[in-house]
């Protein structure tokens, strides 16, 4: 079975990149020195303090692990070549709320990069996945829980 690619814009694999690369050097070295202060105290088996580190430790190693295998079956969308006459992966996207009269604006991207406060929407997620492929004017209808929201496209763009 070929495993899940994982779809990134080129900042989403330069955040991961350097969050590898922090987490390689930076958090492991500190982790470390956590460790060695936590042993000189003496008996490990009652040590909260070495219990906590041990525990960061493996989250360290974990999010390691988590970060390369997405990075090895990465597919990288350059926003600089989207068609810009539909909606898709790496453009921006503006829309209105036909039930709440508001204009929201995201950035389709891909669900390892999504952030929802920063407005970046996964192409995976109700909402991104619904808007995949149209056309600015229209109107699309997207099943929330049940309910049917309906959002206008106004304007698609890159995201730079």
């Amino acid at each position: 079975m070929e495993a899940k690619k994982t779809v990134l814009t080129y900042e989403g694999l330069k955040e991961l990149e350097d969050e590898l690369q922090d987490l390689k050097i930076n958090r492991r070295r500190e982790n470390a020195k956590k460790l060695a202060e936590a042993r000189e105290q003496g008996d490990l088996s009652e040590n909260a303090e070495y219990d906590a580190a041990k525990d960061e430790q493996r989250e360290i190693q974990a999010r390691i692990e988590e970060i390369e295998n997405l990075l090895k079956n990465v597919e990288v969308i350059d926003e600089e070549e989207a068609d810009i006459t539909v909606v898709s992966i790496g453009c921006r996207v503006k829309i209105l709320d036909k039930l709440y009269k508001e204009q929201l604006e995201y950035k389709i991207v891909g669900s390892s990069e999504a952030k929802s406060l920063e407005g970046k929407i996964s192409n995976e997620s109700p909402v991104g996945a619904a808007l995949l492929g149209h056309k600015k004017g229209d109107t699309v209808k997207v099943d929330i829980g049940g309910e049917v929201q309906q959002y206008k496209i106004l304007d698609i763009s890159r995201s730079k």
